[in-house]
């Protein structure tokens, strides 16, 4: 009796040390320098929100944060990448979960489970997608490009350079009767002089690309591809406003880390962006480039991510798309 009393005594000392050890990493957390990782190539639209979090963070957290463009594959190459890494709070992913959880379904063999791999750790905005054509078209509304692409038949192309755009391309061409062309381009800034010179029809845009070349008298922005209007432009119907109920996809971005990170430190991370989300700064900078503020809790984005996974299934089955 008496060993096993001694040996209990060592175990639950054991026990405290180690519970101990990591309260004592969670405290000291941030003690060296944080890596954002982005998706997309320096420059690029989602580029300029990383950086815009990345700066406000530094901030907060009194640490140098260090952008890291890690492109390809739809953002699954960044995904995986910090899948991979450490699970320490020094690696976080911002980007859509949504185009993530995408990929689960887009590709045959997808390195990474999203909801399995990635915690969400702090919202950073939603984002609707685009409906656009170029700024020298004679297309002013959704009714005019439908009356057109259906005129062109199979010969119609749209543009798009992720996985929300090829998705709602897809939907709309589907839901008007039309295989439309997808042509895919590496960044939304590579289509434009395909959309200039007339050789694409329409195109389905990120907010940031299309407020930005819309301000900039390039391309005209018709309609978004959302269930609801976005606060950031209220102006602007939807699809489903003009007759498309289908061809919906509310895009989102959010702070992502390896799963098993300490529960304290994705706690802080959330802290972080959530602060970063409440600033009226944030606000209206969000709002110059199409989204809107995204203060969420780790458990309400891991439930939206899990609830993502799923809905992405019917997307991409009803958009009659492919895995590659």
């Amino acid at each position: 009796m008496t060993h096993v009393r001694a040996w209990r005594i060592r175990l639950g000392l054991m026990v405290a040390a180690l519970l101990g050890a990591t309260g004592v990493r969670a405290q000291t957390y941030p003690s060296q320098d944080i890596h954002f990782i982005c998706a997309f190539p320096a420059g690029s639209g989602a580029d300029v929100l990383v950086r815009y979090f990345a700066e406000k963070v530094r901030v907060l957290s009194s640490r140098t944060i260090i952008v890291e463009n890690k492109t390809g594959a739809n953002g699954e190459i960044a995904a995986e990448y910090t899948a991979r890494s450490r699970p320490d709070g020094y690696t976080i992913f911002v980007h859509a979960p949504s185009t993530i959880a995408g990929n689960n379904w887009m590709m045959k063999k997808p390195p990474i489970d999203a909801a399995r791999d990635l915690v969400i750790a702090g919202g950073v905005n939603q984002q609707p997608f685009m409906f656009a054509v170029a700024a020298n078209s004679p297309v002013k509304s959704i009714a005019e490009l439908t009356a057109i692409v259906k005129k062109k038949g199979e010969k119609a192309s749209f543009a798009e350079s992720n996985v929300s755009g090829k998705v709602l391309g897809a939907l709309y061409s589907q839901a008007i009767g039309v295989a439309a062309v997808d042509v895919s381009y590496r960044t939304a800034n590579d289509m434009l002089n395909d959309f200039s010179n007339g050789a694409l029809d329409f195109g389905v845009v990120d907010p940031v690309f299309a407020l930005s070349q819309a301000r900039e008298g390039r391309i005209r922005n018709l309609a978004t591809g959302t269930k609801a209007r976005m606060a950031a432009i209220p102006d602007l119907p939807t699809m489903a406003e003009l007759g498309y109920p289908g061809v919906y996809i509310t895009s989102w971005f959010a702070a992502m880390v390896p799963r098993g990170t300490p529960d304290a430190v994705v706690r802080q991370i959330n802290a972080w962006f959530s602060d970063v989300g409440r600033m009226e700064e944030t606000r209206k900078f969000l709002n110059q480039f199409g989204g809107d503020p995204f203060v969420i809790t780790p458990e309400q984005g891991q439930k939206l991510l899990e609830d993502n996974v799923r809905e992405w299934e019917g997307y991409v089955k009803a958009a009659k798309i492919e895995p590659q």
